[in-house]
Protein backbone atom coordinates (compact mmCIF):
# COMPACT_ATOMS: atom_id res chain seq x y z
CA UNK A 1 0.00 0.00 0.00
CA UNK A 2 1.42 3.37 -1.02
CA UNK A 3 1.60 6.03 1.71
CA UNK A 4 0.47 9.64 1.35
CA UNK A 5 4.09 10.83 1.29
CA UNK A 6 5.01 8.29 -1.37
CA UNK A 7 2.03 9.44 -3.43
CA UNK A 8 3.27 13.02 -3.20
CA UNK A 9 6.72 11.92 -4.38
CA UNK A 10 5.34 9.97 -7.36
CA UNK A 11 3.10 12.85 -8.45
CA UNK A 12 5.99 15.30 -8.13
CA UNK A 13 8.31 13.13 -10.21
CA UNK A 14 5.73 12.59 -12.94
CA UNK A 15 4.79 16.28 -13.09
CA UNK A 16 8.42 17.39 -13.29
CA UNK A 17 9.29 14.77 -15.90
CA UNK A 18 6.32 15.78 -18.07
CA UNK A 19 7.57 19.38 -17.96
CA UNK A 20 11.30 18.82 -18.43
CA UNK A 21 11.81 15.43 -20.05
CA UNK A 22 14.87 15.01 -17.80
CA UNK A 23 15.40 12.46 -15.04
CA UNK A 24 14.23 13.76 -11.67
CA UNK A 25 16.45 13.74 -8.59
CA UNK A 26 15.51 13.93 -4.91
CA UNK A 27 16.94 17.47 -4.57
CA UNK A 28 14.67 18.72 -7.37
CA UNK A 29 11.60 17.25 -5.68
CA UNK A 30 12.66 18.66 -2.28
CA UNK A 31 13.40 22.12 -3.66
CA UNK A 32 10.43 22.57 -6.03
CA UNK A 33 7.57 20.48 -4.65
CA UNK A 34 7.98 18.98 -1.18
CA UNK A 35 9.84 21.80 0.52
CA UNK A 36 9.10 20.42 3.99
CA UNK A 37 10.92 17.15 3.21
CA UNK A 38 14.67 16.65 3.12
CA UNK A 39 16.30 15.33 -0.05
CA UNK A 40 17.57 12.34 1.96
CA UNK A 41 14.03 11.40 3.00
CA UNK A 42 12.77 11.78 -0.55
CA UNK A 43 15.70 9.74 -1.90
CA UNK A 44 14.73 6.86 0.43
CA UNK A 45 11.11 7.11 -0.69
CA UNK A 46 12.19 7.10 -4.33
CA UNK A 47 14.17 3.92 -3.76
CA UNK A 48 11.12 2.25 -2.20
CA UNK A 49 8.89 3.49 -5.03
CA UNK A 50 11.30 1.99 -7.53
CA UNK A 51 11.01 -1.37 -5.77
CA UNK A 52 7.21 -0.98 -5.88
CA UNK A 53 7.26 -0.38 -9.64
CA UNK A 54 6.22 3.29 -9.76
CA UNK A 55 9.63 4.76 -10.68
CA UNK A 56 12.73 3.55 -12.50
CA UNK A 57 16.30 4.66 -13.23
CA UNK A 58 17.83 4.95 -16.69
CA UNK A 59 21.23 4.14 -15.14
CA UNK A 60 22.67 3.67 -11.66
CA UNK A 61 23.63 7.27 -10.84
CA UNK A 62 20.69 9.01 -12.54
CA UNK A 63 17.50 10.43 -11.11
CA UNK A 64 14.20 8.65 -11.60
CA UNK A 65 11.55 8.64 -14.29
CA UNK A 66 8.00 7.29 -14.04
CA UNK A 67 6.96 3.80 -15.14
CA UNK A 68 3.55 3.08 -16.68
CA UNK A 69 2.35 2.39 -13.14
CA UNK A 70 3.59 5.81 -12.05
CA UNK A 71 1.88 7.54 -14.95
CA UNK A 72 -1.32 5.67 -14.11
CA UNK A 73 -1.25 7.00 -10.54
CA UNK A 74 -0.75 10.53 -11.87
CA UNK A 75 -3.44 10.26 -14.58
CA UNK A 76 -5.98 8.97 -12.03
CA UNK A 77 -5.24 11.94 -9.76
CA UNK A 78 -5.74 14.33 -12.71
CA UNK A 79 -9.10 12.76 -13.56
CA UNK A 80 -10.24 13.02 -9.95
CA UNK A 81 -9.59 16.73 -9.71
CA UNK A 82 -10.57 17.86 -13.22
CA UNK A 83 -14.22 18.60 -13.91
CA UNK A 84 -13.99 18.71 -17.73
CA UNK A 85 -14.52 15.00 -18.37
CA UNK A 86 -18.28 14.96 -17.76
CA UNK A 87 -19.05 18.03 -19.96
CA UNK A 88 -16.95 16.49 -22.76
CA UNK A 89 -19.04 13.33 -22.72
CA UNK A 90 -22.30 15.31 -22.71
CA UNK A 91 -21.14 17.43 -25.66
CA UNK A 92 -20.18 14.30 -27.58
CA UNK A 93 -23.56 12.72 -26.91
CA UNK A 94 -25.27 15.92 -28.10
CA UNK A 95 -23.32 15.76 -31.38
CA UNK A 96 -24.36 12.13 -31.85
CA UNK A 97 -28.02 12.79 -31.18
CA UNK A 98 -28.12 15.52 -33.84
CA UNK A 99 -26.55 13.01 -36.29
CA UNK A 100 -26.49 15.31 -39.33
CA UNK A 101 -22.90 15.83 -40.46
CA UNK A 102 -21.56 13.66 -37.62
CA UNK A 103 -18.82 12.12 -39.76
CA UNK A 104 -17.58 15.54 -40.87
CA UNK A 105 -17.62 16.86 -37.30
CA UNK A 106 -15.59 13.90 -36.04
CA UNK A 107 -13.07 14.40 -38.84
CA UNK A 108 -12.80 18.09 -37.88
CA UNK A 109 -12.37 17.11 -34.22
CA UNK A 110 -9.38 14.88 -35.01
CA UNK A 111 -7.72 17.63 -37.08
CA UNK A 112 -8.36 20.33 -34.46
CA UNK A 113 -7.03 18.15 -31.63
CA UNK A 114 -3.79 17.54 -33.54
CA UNK A 115 -3.31 21.28 -33.94
CA UNK A 116 -4.10 22.38 -30.38
CA UNK A 117 -2.42 19.53 -28.48
CA UNK A 118 0.70 18.62 -30.54
CA UNK A 119 -0.45 15.01 -30.22
CA UNK A 120 -2.32 12.89 -32.79
CA UNK A 121 -6.02 13.68 -32.76
CA UNK A 122 -8.32 10.71 -33.15
CA UNK A 123 -12.08 10.33 -33.54
CA UNK A 124 -14.17 7.26 -34.23
CA UNK A 125 -17.76 6.10 -34.51
CA UNK A 126 -18.89 2.51 -34.03
CA UNK A 127 -21.69 0.94 -36.09
CA UNK A 128 -25.32 1.40 -35.22
CA UNK A 129 -26.95 -1.64 -33.63
CA UNK A 130 -29.62 -1.22 -36.32
CA UNK A 131 -28.09 0.48 -39.36
CA UNK A 132 -30.32 2.78 -41.39
CA UNK A 133 -29.12 3.94 -44.80
CA UNK A 134 -29.98 7.33 -46.24
CA UNK A 135 -28.97 6.93 -49.87
CA UNK A 136 -27.49 4.32 -52.20
CA UNK A 137 -25.90 4.96 -55.59
CA UNK A 138 -23.99 2.90 -58.17
CA UNK A 139 -21.36 4.11 -60.64
CA UNK A 140 -20.41 2.04 -63.71
CA UNK A 141 -16.60 1.93 -63.88
CA UNK A 142 -16.21 -0.59 -66.70
CA UNK A 143 -17.90 -3.50 -68.41
CA UNK A 144 -18.06 -5.62 -65.28
CA UNK A 145 -17.04 -3.31 -62.44
CA UNK A 146 -19.30 -1.13 -60.29
CA UNK A 147 -18.63 1.34 -57.49
CA UNK A 148 -21.20 1.17 -54.67
CA UNK A 149 -21.66 4.26 -52.48
CA UNK A 150 -23.79 4.19 -49.31
CA UNK A 151 -24.60 7.22 -47.18
CA UNK A 152 -25.75 6.30 -43.66
CA UNK A 153 -27.97 8.44 -41.48
CA UNK A 154 -25.63 10.93 -39.85
CA UNK A 155 -23.65 11.47 -43.05
CA UNK A 156 -21.09 8.66 -42.87
CA UNK A 157 -20.14 7.39 -46.34
CA UNK A 158 -19.02 3.85 -47.23
CA UNK A 159 -17.85 2.64 -50.62
CA UNK A 160 -17.05 -0.70 -52.23
CA UNK A 161 -16.10 -2.05 -55.66
CA UNK A 162 -18.28 -4.88 -57.06
CA UNK A 163 -17.28 -7.23 -59.90
CA UNK A 164 -20.24 -8.70 -61.83
CA UNK A 165 -20.46 -11.43 -64.48
CA UNK A 166 -22.42 -9.37 -67.04
CA UNK A 167 -22.18 -5.77 -68.17
CA UNK A 168 -24.80 -3.29 -66.95
CA UNK A 169 -25.66 0.14 -68.28
CA UNK A 170 -25.63 3.14 -65.95
CA UNK A 171 -29.38 3.52 -66.52
CA UNK A 172 -29.96 0.03 -65.15
CA UNK A 173 -27.82 0.80 -62.12
CA UNK A 174 -29.79 4.00 -61.53
CA UNK A 175 -33.02 1.96 -61.60
CA UNK A 176 -31.65 -0.39 -58.97
CA UNK A 177 -30.54 2.54 -56.80
CA UNK A 178 -34.00 4.13 -57.12
CA UNK A 179 -35.61 0.86 -56.01
CA UNK A 180 -33.36 0.63 -52.95
CA UNK A 181 -33.70 4.32 -52.06
CA UNK A 182 -37.46 3.90 -51.66
CA UNK A 183 -36.55 2.17 -48.38
CA UNK A 184 -34.33 5.01 -47.13
CA UNK A 185 -34.50 5.37 -43.35
CA UNK A 186 -35.61 1.76 -42.72
CA UNK A 187 -33.41 -0.60 -40.67
CA UNK A 188 -31.43 -2.70 -43.15
CA UNK A 189 -31.77 -5.83 -41.04
CA UNK A 190 -35.56 -5.64 -41.44
CA UNK A 191 -35.76 -5.07 -45.20
CA UNK A 192 -32.85 -6.97 -46.78
CA UNK A 193 -34.63 -10.35 -47.14
CA UNK A 194 -37.85 -9.00 -48.64
CA UNK A 195 -35.84 -6.69 -50.92
CA UNK A 196 -33.74 -9.52 -52.27
CA UNK A 197 -36.77 -11.69 -52.96
CA UNK A 198 -38.80 -8.98 -54.69
CA UNK A 199 -35.93 -7.69 -56.82
CA UNK A 200 -34.70 -11.07 -57.99
CA UNK A 201 -38.25 -12.17 -58.88
CA UNK A 202 -39.11 -8.95 -60.70
CA UNK A 203 -35.82 -8.58 -62.56
CA UNK A 204 -34.75 -12.14 -63.26
CA UNK A 205 -32.37 -11.30 -66.13
CA UNK A 206 -30.28 -9.08 -63.89
CA UNK A 207 -30.32 -11.39 -60.90
CA UNK A 208 -26.54 -11.89 -60.70
CA UNK A 209 -25.66 -8.22 -60.68
CA UNK A 210 -28.44 -7.26 -58.28
CA UNK A 211 -27.72 -10.15 -55.93
CA UNK A 212 -24.05 -9.17 -55.80
CA UNK A 213 -25.05 -5.58 -55.08
CA UNK A 214 -27.35 -6.63 -52.23
CA UNK A 215 -24.69 -8.95 -50.81
CA UNK A 216 -22.17 -6.09 -50.88
CA UNK A 217 -24.57 -3.73 -49.14
CA UNK A 218 -25.38 -6.38 -46.53
CA UNK A 219 -21.69 -6.99 -45.91
CA UNK A 220 -20.98 -3.29 -45.47
CA UNK A 221 -23.94 -2.51 -43.26
CA UNK A 222 -23.89 -5.62 -41.09
CA UNK A 223 -20.14 -5.93 -40.58
CA UNK A 224 -18.92 -4.34 -37.33
CA UNK A 225 -16.89 -1.62 -39.08
CA UNK A 226 -15.70 1.29 -36.98
CA UNK A 227 -15.16 4.55 -38.87
CA UNK A 228 -11.93 6.18 -37.66
CA UNK A 229 -10.45 9.62 -38.36
CA UNK A 230 -6.90 10.59 -37.42
CA UNK A 231 -5.31 14.03 -37.47
CA UNK A 232 -1.84 15.14 -38.49
CA UNK A 233 1.37 13.61 -37.07
CA UNK A 234 3.39 16.78 -37.64
CA UNK A 235 3.10 17.99 -34.05
CA UNK A 236 3.98 14.71 -32.37
CA UNK A 237 7.05 14.23 -34.57
CA UNK A 238 8.53 17.39 -33.03
CA UNK A 239 8.26 16.03 -29.49
CA UNK A 240 11.38 14.87 -27.66
CA UNK A 241 9.79 11.47 -27.03
CA UNK A 242 9.46 10.69 -30.74
CA UNK A 243 12.90 11.71 -31.98
CA UNK A 244 13.80 8.02 -31.94
CA UNK A 245 13.09 6.70 -35.45
CA UNK A 246 12.01 3.27 -34.22
CA UNK A 247 9.41 4.78 -31.88
CA UNK A 248 7.80 7.01 -34.50
CA UNK A 249 7.82 4.16 -37.02
CA UNK A 250 6.04 1.91 -34.52
CA UNK A 251 3.37 4.57 -33.93
CA UNK A 252 2.90 5.21 -37.67
CA UNK A 253 2.54 1.48 -38.32
CA UNK A 254 -0.06 1.27 -35.57
CA UNK A 255 -2.06 4.19 -36.99
CA UNK A 256 -2.00 2.61 -40.45
CA UNK A 257 -3.24 -0.76 -39.16
CA UNK A 258 -7.02 -0.37 -39.10
CA UNK A 259 -7.72 -3.51 -37.07
CA UNK A 260 -5.34 -2.51 -34.26
CA UNK A 261 -6.72 1.02 -34.12
CA UNK A 262 -10.27 -0.31 -34.08
CA UNK A 263 -9.40 -2.71 -31.24
CA UNK A 264 -8.00 0.18 -29.18
CA UNK A 265 -11.06 2.37 -29.84
CA UNK A 266 -13.42 -0.45 -28.91
CA UNK A 267 -11.64 -0.89 -25.58
CA UNK A 268 -12.71 2.58 -24.50
CA UNK A 269 -15.41 2.39 -21.84
CA UNK A 270 -18.87 3.84 -22.30
CA UNK A 271 -19.67 7.41 -21.24
CA UNK A 272 -16.47 8.43 -19.48
CA UNK A 273 -13.00 9.87 -19.99
CA UNK A 274 -10.56 7.09 -20.84
CA UNK A 275 -6.82 7.12 -20.18
CA UNK A 276 -4.83 4.11 -21.39
CA UNK A 277 -1.07 4.22 -20.90
CA UNK A 278 1.76 2.21 -22.45
CA UNK A 279 1.31 -1.53 -21.99
CA UNK A 280 -2.29 -0.96 -20.80
CA UNK A 281 -3.26 -0.33 -24.44
CA UNK A 282 -2.64 -3.98 -25.24
CA UNK A 283 -1.74 -3.43 -28.91
CA UNK A 284 1.58 -3.43 -30.77
CA UNK A 285 2.96 0.03 -31.52
CA UNK A 286 1.44 1.67 -28.43
CA UNK A 287 3.87 0.36 -25.80
CA UNK A 288 5.43 3.83 -25.33
CA UNK A 289 2.31 5.86 -26.06
CA UNK A 290 -0.89 6.87 -24.30
CA UNK A 291 -4.50 7.46 -25.34
CA UNK A 292 -6.79 10.01 -23.69
CA UNK A 293 -10.35 9.98 -25.05
CA UNK A 294 -13.90 10.96 -24.22
CA UNK A 295 -16.52 8.35 -25.08
CA UNK A 296 -20.21 8.99 -25.61
CA UNK A 297 -23.13 6.72 -26.47
CA UNK A 298 -26.40 7.61 -28.15
CA UNK A 299 -28.86 5.83 -30.41
CA UNK A 300 -27.03 2.52 -30.38
CA UNK A 301 -23.71 4.08 -31.44
CA UNK A 302 -20.53 4.85 -29.55
CA UNK A 303 -18.28 7.77 -30.48
CA UNK A 304 -14.74 8.38 -29.28
CA UNK A 305 -12.81 11.65 -29.50
CA UNK A 306 -9.30 12.02 -28.09
CA UNK A 307 -5.56 12.16 -28.61
CA UNK A 308 -2.65 9.74 -28.87
CA UNK A 309 0.66 10.93 -27.50
CA UNK A 310 3.68 9.75 -25.52
CA UNK A 311 3.46 8.25 -22.05
CA UNK A 312 5.03 11.54 -20.96
CA UNK A 313 1.86 13.27 -22.06
CA UNK A 314 0.51 16.38 -20.37
CA UNK A 315 -2.71 14.66 -19.31
CA UNK A 316 -4.34 17.84 -18.02
CA UNK A 317 -3.64 19.58 -21.32
CA UNK A 318 -5.02 16.61 -23.27
CA UNK A 319 -8.29 16.52 -21.31
CA UNK A 320 -8.71 20.29 -21.59
CA UNK A 321 -8.00 20.13 -25.35
CA UNK A 322 -10.71 17.50 -25.89
CA UNK A 323 -13.21 19.57 -23.92
CA UNK A 324 -12.24 22.76 -25.77
CA UNK A 325 -12.55 21.20 -29.23
CA UNK A 326 -15.96 19.67 -28.46
CA UNK A 327 -17.17 23.03 -27.10
CA UNK A 328 -15.93 24.76 -30.26
CA UNK A 329 -17.67 22.28 -32.56
CA UNK A 330 -20.87 22.50 -30.52
CA UNK A 331 -20.75 26.30 -30.70
CA UNK A 332 -20.14 26.30 -34.46
CA UNK A 333 -22.98 23.84 -35.00
CA UNK A 334 -25.28 26.01 -32.91
CA UNK A 335 -24.42 29.07 -35.01
CA UNK A 336 -25.07 27.19 -38.26
CA UNK A 337 -28.44 26.06 -36.93
CA UNK A 338 -29.59 29.60 -36.15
Amino acid sequence: MITERQLEVVLSVVYEYIKSGETVGSRTVSRRYLTGRSSATIRNEMSDLEDMGFLTQTHASSGRIPTTQGYRLYADSVLQRMSSAEPSVKLLQKMMEQRQGLGKMLEMASDMLSRVSDYVGIAAITPLDTVRFQHVSFVRLGERRILLLIVLQGGLVHQKFIDVTADMKQEELDELAATLNRYSGHPWSEIKTSLKNSITEELNSRRDAYSRALEAIDGMLCAPVTKIFTGSLSGIMKLQDFQDLGRIQALCSFLEEESSLTALVNRCSMNEMNVMIGSENGVAGMESSALVAATGEAGGQKAVVGVIGPERMDYEKAISAIDGVLRKLDSDQGERGE
